[in-house]
């Protein structure tokens, strides 16, 4: 289908300002210890090795502007969905939505929304997108790309696990679906559940880690993901990302070692690197570094781009954590960290360099009207894969 008949939101009216949210009825929650087992992925819509170009769904004018301008910049935010307080995700959307429209001197407006996982809670029914993913972010006027998360793996209600996420997310075509309603944005068309976006200056490999908590990738993915990381095109960063966190200090949703060992012999046996790996699950913002052959990689988690209950860092030996922070048993830095604010990314890669930058939204109860506040940033030399 030609990439005019897409959709991804429509402009917001001058005259609108939200104020007030009525609540979104909650779904029931099922217990942990029944979704501690692994489901069975959906079929694949597309071909492998289940790639997607950009250009495909920003058309060839946008690829253009993105090499004339030298960098790909986009946002990245996780765990959004508002099942039973809305406000924290309507003033992230709303931020978002602001960045989006604001172009810096430099044009470089971002391309699109790279989504972390759980899109919808608490089980990816098919009834709560509307209301956790299409009605919030109607006039974000950019495609939004998603990996899923556990929450959309769950299955109740008759659905199999990620039936609405693939409807929604990994159409055949760009169509607008039941679950839009009256909503502009178009399905996406991502080739399967775990996948790859090739992009001018970036690949970001995503990958799908299942609901049990610490996440399970099985061996046909992790085989995939080796070809995947070793078939990156050398003259762009490669960035993976995965709902599970890799690290995490937090006394709920830990750093799982299943996943680094599933990075460890991704990189040996690939023999590449990641440029960064980027995750969600955790509600609140950290940013690790570690050394892996003499080269900083960047691990970060960004899961508070909305649900409403953010995660604390835990106290350490009875006193708050302080960064920087050396993890030994890990062998990594928790750079910074930030538990009680929602937030969301904005990343910029060029040829030479890979920026970001995490910036804070307002609380429910203080002013919607003030800005986004950036909290922290980093630069690193895509060359020495040192931080500059």
């Amino acid at each position: 289908m030609a990439t005019e008949l897409r959709a991804f939101g429509a402009p917001r009216a001058q005259s609108t300002s939200v104020n007030t949210l009525s609540a979104i009825a909650p779904a029931a929650r099922m217990e942990a210890r029944e979704r501690a087992h692994f489901f069975p992925l959906p079929a694949p819509t597309g071909a492998a090795p289940f790639r997607l170009d950009l250009a495909s769904v920003v058309g060839d004018a946008a690829i253009e502007q993105i090499h004339t301008r030298g960098q790909l910049v986009f946002h990245m935010a996780g765990d959004t969905g508002g099942i039973r307080n809305a406000t924290p995700q309507t003033i992230v959307a709303k931020k978002l939505e602001a960045d989006l429209a604001k172009t810096s001197s430099s044009g470089a407006t971002p391309t699109f929304l790279y989504h972390l996982g759980d899109v919808v809670y608490f089980n990816g029914e098919s009834r709560e997108y509307y209301g956790q993913f299409y009605e919030p972010y109607e006039h974000y006027t950019a495609p939004i790309f998603a990996i899923p998360g556990n929450h959309d793996g769950f299955a109740t209600g008759g659905e199999t696990s990620l039936e609405a996420f693939v409807r929604n997310f990994c159409s055949a075509e760009p169509v607008i679906t039941t679950d839009a309603h009256d909503m502009v944005r178009t399905a996406m068309t991502q080739p399967n559940v775990f996948w790859t976006l090739r992009a001018p200056f970036a690949t970001i490999i995503g990958l799908y880690s299942n609901v049990n908590e610490g996440g399970t990738i099985r061996q046909d993915q992790e085989d995939w993901f080796v070809e995947e990381l070793a078939a990156a095109p050398t003259g762009a960063a490669v960035i993976v990302t995965i709902h599970h966190p890799v690290f995490s200090v937090a006394s709920t949703h830990a750093g799982s070692e299943r996943l680094y060992g599933l990075l460890d012999r991704a990189m040996n046996r690939a023999g590449r690197i990641p440029d960064l790996v980027a995750c969600g699950h955790v509600h609140n913002y950290q940013r690790f570094t570690k050394l892996i052959n003499k080269r900083k990689v960047p691990f970060l988690v960004a899961g508070a781009g909305g649900y409403h209950n953010l995660h604390r860092v835990p106290k350490l030996n009875g006193e708050a954590v302080t960064t920087p922070l050396f993890i030994d048993d890990a062998k990594v830095t928790l750079e910074r960290f930030l538990d009680d604010r929602h937030g969301f990314l904005r990343l910029t890669v060029s040829d030479r360099h890979l920026r970001g930058a995490y910036y804070s939204v307002p609380r429910p109860h203080e002013s919607w009207s003030a800005p986004a506040r950036l909290f922290d940033q980093f630069t690193l030399d895509l060359t020495t894969h040192q931080y500059v």
